[in-house]
């Protein structure tokens, strides 16, 4: 990891080891260079968003409430216009403190009991990632150009070529046909 993006990275440091045992709040500001971090194509542009991150500090573990508010801009799969989608999702994380860092459970992540501070941009991303749509509709497209895009949706394509495969002869069949035939 280049040491410029870790720095980067550290502004999404939730810094619990001075604090006391309750709740605390701390607040990010998301836009496109906080998405540059991420090496992956986003699907939007132009996110403001705001991301309030509640932590409940315990003796033993952390109890993190993350919750993204704002809006990016959609590319609309139909009309390719841009339209303003808004962004709403919240996910709650414990955080246990153990050997070493550990997320292959879901909802707890397990850090370095030598750890001070917890970054939450990976959180932050997922939280947004999940609230965007599969399928991009700008509220723009009126119901018929829907029901024209679900008649020719991928899926069925695909299906009904799959079908016409299956139906035509397969030499095997056709062997075994004639042997019936003739028998």
């Amino acid at each position: 990891m280049h040491t410029h993006f870790m720095d980067k990275l550290r502004n999404y440091d939730v810094s619990f080891s001075g604090l006391k045992n309750g709740k605390h709040v701390f607040k990010f500001e998301i836009d496109h260079t906080f998405f540059q971090l991420f090496d992956t194509e986003q699907e939007f542009t132009n996110p403001k968003i705001v991301a309030d991150v509640f932590l409940e500090k315990h003796t033993t573990f952390l109890e993190f409430e993350i919750k993204v508010d704002g809006k990016v801009e959609l590319m609309c799969d139909i009309t390719n216009d841009e339209f303003d989608y808004p962004i709403e999702n919240e996910i709650e994380i414990l955080v246990h403190f153990g050997e070493q860092y550990d997320d292959s459970n879901e909802d707890v992540i397990t850090i370095p009991a030598s750890d001070h501070a917890f970054n939450v941009a990976q959180l932050i991303y997922e939280n947004v990632q999940l609230s965007i749509p599969m399928k991009k509709v700008s509220p723009n497209v009126s119901d018929e150009d829907l029901e024209i895009l679900n008649r020719f949706s991928p899926k069925d394509i695909e299906e009904s070529e799959e079908e016409e495969e299956e139906h035509e002869s397969d030499p095997r069949w056709e062997a075994l046909r004639k042997l019936k035939d003739n028998n």
